[in-house]
């Protein structure tokens, strides 16, 4: 199997130029995504202190929408994958996307001096159409990886570089946020104002490094690796005949529910349980580190093992670093230490269901004699608004019945509301990063020996056939 510098490879040049370019496209993005994710309930119960009874109904509505919405991203990765314009088929939605959920993002956190009903019906609407406009883009971002390269090397690389740029702005919000919230509105926890600026910021970065990779990237043109047009049959057969596509994504979910659960407790643990939120960021740094050395790392270890090996290795480990997490001292040396192995190992697994995910596009065709990149990608999109609707509702439930909500100081929570919190966060995400390796384990067949084979059969059929000149 040739390298990404392997000059027989018409793309092979392009690899390394795509690899910063490609990467540089989600830096922005995923610091409006992680503001999201990780701030919007501590928006809610700690700086526009929403009461009990309405964060019940917000918790519940916001389930709901994010279900809803994650149903329909098949649909919008039907609409990219049927895409056809003179900018290719995935600029526009990048384009327009990006724009139109920075809005959102800024009405996410914008004060609307609503309460009650009114305060759930417009926070639940901005939240589904957010939603959407977050699909349009993410969609068509990871649904381009595939159209770089069909080395399985390549992408690879392509899909560590891009997650080491997803996590250096996923932990520059997770670490500055809080510290910049307070600084601006000169209190402790910030003010909505404050939030709301961070909002802007995030939302006008990710517009601006998008644009580089719209601008900037090249995609292969020797073969056809674009979607097809796909109507609302197809779009059926994809997905559901697509039996390695729903194994991986199956998986794929189980794991993110146990890591974005982890994560989105973070900011409550260290202020309820440690009893000190400004040593939050020092955590969330260790974190950061953790995960970017492990995305840095995964090629070297990639070449020396299989990925079925790393993938049981990494979750094993991860176990037993939460039950180290769970008995850990209160001292920060010590959970900065573990953060940065549970982290380093997740990079590990989150790559390789990438690339899983990647690999059964050319499953699919072989299979179903359609290829549907955007669509494949869809469930990316799909799985992280379900998990993170989960880990929302598993977060804004617990910090309920712990009476972290009701709770002004860590001195007002109990031991017992301690460990709900604890078992929360750390226990449970175990057992579902456990279960996404068991699902994967048993029914995953697509191995580096098997997608060679799948591709070198597309290419004998005459499936990757050449593009036609553009007109």
């Amino acid at each position: 199997m040739g390298s990404a510098a392997d000059t027989s490879d018409p793309a092979a040049s392009a690899i390394r130029r795509n690899r910063w370019i490609f990467g540089v496209g989600t830096l922005g993005r995923d610091m409006v995504y992680t503001l999201s994710a990780f701030y919007l309930v501590i928006y809610l119960t700690d700086v526009l202190n929403v009461p009990d009874s309405t964060m019940w109904a917000v918790t519940v509505v916001v389930l709901v929408i994010r279900i809803l919405d994650a149903i329909l991203d098949p649909i919008v990765g039907a609409l990219v994958d049927s895409t056809r314009s003179r900018w290719g088929q995935f600029r526009p939605w990048l384009a327009l996307g990006g724009l139109v959920s920075g809005v959102f993002t800024v009405l996410l956190f914008t004060d609307t001096q609503l309460t009650g009903t009114s305060f759930v019906v417009v926070f639940a609407l901005v939240n589904l159409l957010w939603g959407i406009a977050w699909s349009s883009h993410d969609i068509a971002y990871w649904g381009m990886l595939p159209a770089l390269s069909l080395k399985p090397a390549d992408r690879e690389s392509l899909a560590s570089t891009a997650k080491a740029f997803a996590n250096v702005g996923q932990f520059a919000v997770v670490a500055a946020v809080p510290p910049i919230v307070s600084a601006i509105s000169g209190r402790e926890g910030g003010t909505p104002a404050a939030w709301q600026t961070v909002a802007i910021v995030a939302s006008i970065l990710m517009i601006v490094f998008m644009w580089v990779t719209i601008l900037f990237v090249r995609e292969r043109t020797d073969v056809d690796l674009d979607g097809q047009r796909t109507g609302l049959r197809e779009l059926g057969r994809a997905i559901f005949r697509n039996d390695q596509l729903l194994w991986t994504a199956t998986a794929f979910l189980l794991f993110m529910l146990g890591y974005g659960t982890t994560g989105a407790f973070g900011f409550y643990f260290f202020k309820y349980a440690y009893g000190d939120e400004k040593i939050f960021p020092v955590f969330a740094l260790c974190v950061g580190v953790g995960q970017i050395a492990g995305l840095i790392s995964f090629p070297w270890f990639a070449r020396r093992w299989s990925r079925g090996t790393l993938y049981g290795w990494a979750t094993g480990l991860i176990c037993v670093v939460y039950v180290a997490f769970a008995l850990a001292p209160m001292n920060i040396v010590i959970l900065g230490i573990v953060a940065f192995l549970l982290f380093f190992l997740a990079a590990f697994i989150m790559l390789l269901m990438l690339v899983f995910q990647a690999d059964t596009i050319e499953y699919g065709q072989w299979k179903l004699g359609q290829r549907n990149g955007a669509v494949t990608f869809a469930l990316q999109p799909f799985i992280n608004k379900v998990s993170a609707a989960m880990n929302t509702a598993i977060v804004s439930a617990t910090v309920i019945v712990a009476g972290i909500n009701s709770a002004q100081t860590a001195a007002d929570v109990t031991p017992a509301g301690l460990w709900i919190l604890k078992i929360a966060m750390l226990i449970i995400p175990a057992v579902f990063v456990a279960l996404g390796y068991a699902v994967w384990r048993w029914k995953f067949i697509i191995d580096e020996a098997l997608h060679a084979r799948v591709v070198a059969e597309l290419a004998g059929r005459g499936d990757l056939h050449a593009k036609p000149p553009a007109a």
